[in-house]
């Protein structure tokens, strides 16, 4: 049984939005002043941050004045950096109410509370209307969720005919037992992970067909050697970043992560599908 409550606890900060304002000031950044680049290392919640946004959105192919769902949109950072890039409209949905409300305020802070719609609500059962949006993404969301079927067929029947999903999310690989938390989890009831194969097997079953699929585990770890090569440079950590979000409890979160990337028990990959003509 899916356990919204639970899923959405593990999430919950108290003070998100403060937080962040209070980050700014550090940085010589106003609620005026701030772009979306200096939001980046704060809303991009997912392995790689803001330059694995952009790689892997850019294998979507969105296009100008199109309407994408952001599924688990969480602050809406790559709501924001496809409302830029493409000049697209995008609608988010995540459980997090508190990052709904930070989201939307972030949004009017940079200017594009008119090209998005951040919603709170739960994405295997969307309100929206059937053959709604051009395309989808879902970044490091599965991890929660888990019937498959179901939000791969809820998210079917949003996408107009031939139009593009893009997921990047954590994946189980090889036997193993992961050490808790983990960013996404605190223990196992709101851990559930799928293999790779078995995202491809609900993706088919629910009306796509899958294009490419690829294992981003090397990146990851390459990733996270240079960013705390960066910080022991620095240190230790810039004013806004993941630890904002994750506040005392980030660096064992990342390490038990990291972990188990390493001994490959979990592993980063990204599965583009389109959906039936």
């Amino acid at each position: 049984m899916f356990n919204e409550h639970a899923v959405s606890d593990h999430y919950a900060h108290g003070e998100l939005l403060s937080s962040i304002e209070a980050a700014l000031g550090k940085l010589g950044k106003t609620v005026n002043t701030v772009s979306i680049d200096d939001l980046g290392p704060v809303d991009e919640f997912h392995i790689g941050g803001r330059l694995a946004t952009e790689n892997f959105l850019s294998k979507l192919n969105f296009a100008e004045q199109d309407h994408i769902l952001d599924v688990g949109c969480g602050l809406g950072g790559a709501a924001r950096f496809v409302a830029r890039k493409y000049n697209a409209k995008v609608t988010g949905i995540d459980l997090t109410h508190e990052y709904i409300q930070t989201g939307n305020a972030l949004s009017v802070w940079v200017g594009l509370e008119k090209q998005i719609t951040l919603r709170h609500g739960n994405a295997l059962a969307m309100s929206f209307k059937e053959n709604t949006f051009n395309g989808a993404y879902m970044l490091h969301v599965g991890m929660n969720i888990a019937d498959k079927n179901r939000l791969f067929s809820e998210i079917n029947r949003l996408l107009k005919p031939g139009s593009i999903i893009g997921i990047y999310d954590i994946m189980r690989n090889l036997e193993g037992d992961l050490t808790y938390p983990v960013p996404w989890a605190s223990g196992h009831h709101t851990n559930k992970l799928a293999t790779p194969e078995q995202y491809t097997q609900a993706l088919n079953s629910a009306g796509f067909n899958v294009t490419s699929e690829t294992n981003c585990r090397d990146w990851a770890l390459d990733f996270f050697k240079h960013l705390q090569a960066k910080i022991a440079a620095n240190g230790g950590p810039p004013p806004l970043g993941l630890h904002t979000l994750m506040k005392e409890s980030t660096p064992v979160k990342l390490k038990n992560m990291l972990d188990g990337i390493a001994a490959d028990y979990i592993i980063p990959v990204e599965i583009i599908a389109q959906k039936q003509k």
